[in-house]
Order: C-alpha cells, then structure tokens, then sequence
C-alpha cells in the first residue's frame, strides 16, 4: 500500500482553524492570581537545569488549549508541556493557541488557582483534563473557598485521576512547594516550583541577587588578601631594615 492514502488521511484529520471556537480572552481574576501565575512561569525560564542541562519546554499561563474539534478551548491558569517545539511567533492564529494536534501531546501538567469566582475546576475541568490525559493536575486553592486543601494533586492513572499525597512529579524532574515570602514586593504565601532534590527554583531577580552577593564576597575576598599580603610585604621591609642597621645582609639570610 502506498503512503498516499495514508497523508491525506492525516490532513483530514486535522482540524481547520476557521471551525475551531475561539478563547474567550476572559482576564484573570485578580492582582494575585497574576502575580502568582508569573511565579510560576518566569523561574522555569530564569534558571530550570536538570542534569546540567537546560530543559526543552513550555510554560505558560491562562494559554488557550484546544483538545477537541467543535470544542471551545480551556484556558488553565498554568499550563507545562516538556519535549515540545515552541513556536517562533505568537501572533498567527497558528501559533497563539495550545494545539493538541500540533504538539503531539497534551501537556504534562497543569494548575488551577482558585479564587472567589469558582469555574469547575473540580468537576467539570477535572474531567476535560483527564479525558485530555493532562498527568498532573493541580489545585491551588490558597484561601479554601473550594477544597479542604490548600494544595490538591491528582494523577492520572489508567483514564482517571487520582490524589496524590505529596506535590513530587519525579517523571519531570519538579515538585511544587508552598512558600512564605515575597515576590516583586507583595508578602504572601505563595506556590513556587521546586528541583528534583527539593531545592527552591529561584526567580531571575533572585538568582541575580545571588550572583551578585557571590561577586561581592569574591571581591571582599580578594582585597583581604591584597592587604594581608600588603601587610606581609611591609613587615618584611621592616624587618630587612632592622637587620641592616645592625650591619647584617637580610639577602644572606
């Protein structure tokens, strides 16, 4: 049988953009869903390494994901995808959406942040991303207006989902962890990504922070061994003088 029949095939299979229900472009809920969806995005970017090797992925927020034809798309708070190709462009219609066909898979996790507006991120959303196979699915619910928790984790596991005690994804090398802090000026209890040791992934700011407190210590370093050795260079001279006045050679010494 020849390859024809089987390209054109796949090319129906594909859906047309133009049938396709566009995102609603909804805006988030409020300042901290944002913020903290910036959180949870701009360190992956900033300083995610695994192996010594920077990660081939996308991370993205309230990004429209379309998974099935005459569907509407659904727009998670926080979308990861590992291994995929990430468009050049945004702008085309091609390029701003999260097309499941055009990945090749769905993404590997997702996060729902939950304010005062509830949307069904329990039941109705739940079910869209297991029938997507999304393999994590997480709920952020930091003021408990929906869940008991504040952080739920679901599995996906043979068609459906199931809790997971702890926020350890190891098949992608992070786990999420609550953290006290603040982030560009807000104090709060945040969400925030960490390593496949545990280690807290620091934003951009944070990292430069780091790398120029370490500069500064190289460098309070570095001047308090040029003064010790100034110090050891002028006791020497006072030395070779001293043995000089007493009529002694200090270079036979």
């Amino acid at each position: 049988m020849s390859a024809q029949p089987k390209l054109e095939a796949e090319q129906e299979w594909i859906p047309k953009l133009e049938d396709l229900i566009p995102e609603d472009d909804e805006s988030v809920d409020n300042l901290f869903s944002e913020t903290q969806q910036r959180l949870l995005t701009e360190p992956l970017y900033s300083a995610w390494v695994q192996s010594g090797q920077e990660q081939t992925f996308l991370a993205a927020a309230n990004v429209g994901v379309y998974y099935m034809l005459g569907s509407p798309s659904i727009g998670p708070d926080v979308l990861l995808s590992l291994d995929v190709q990430v468009p050049a462009g945004f702008w085309s219609r091609e390029q701003r959406s999260y097309y499941i066909w055009e990945y090749g898979k769905a993404p590997d996790l997702v996060i729902e942040i939950i304010s005062k507006t509830v949307r069904g991120e329990d039941t109705t959303k739940k079910d869209i991303y297991a029938r997507m196979r999304v393999g994590y699915y997480v709920i952020f619910d930091p003021n408990a207006y929906l869940m008991p928790e504040v952080l739920t984790v679901y599995r996906w596991d043979n068609f459906r989902y199931e809790s997971q005690a702890t926020a350890d994804f190891p098949a992608l090398g992070l786990g999420l962890t609550l953290w006290e802090g603040a982030y560009e000026g807000k104090r709060d209890r945040w969400l925030r990504w960490v390593d496949a040791v545990g280690n807290l992934i620091p934003t951009g700011q944070e990292r430069g922070d780091r790398e120029q407190a370490r500069a500064e210590q190289e460098h309070t370093r570095a001047e308090q061994e040029r003064t010790r050795a100034d110090h050891e260079h002028a006791r020497a001279e006072r030395l070779a003088e001293m043995l000089r006045q007493l009529g002694r050679d200090p270079g036979t010494l």
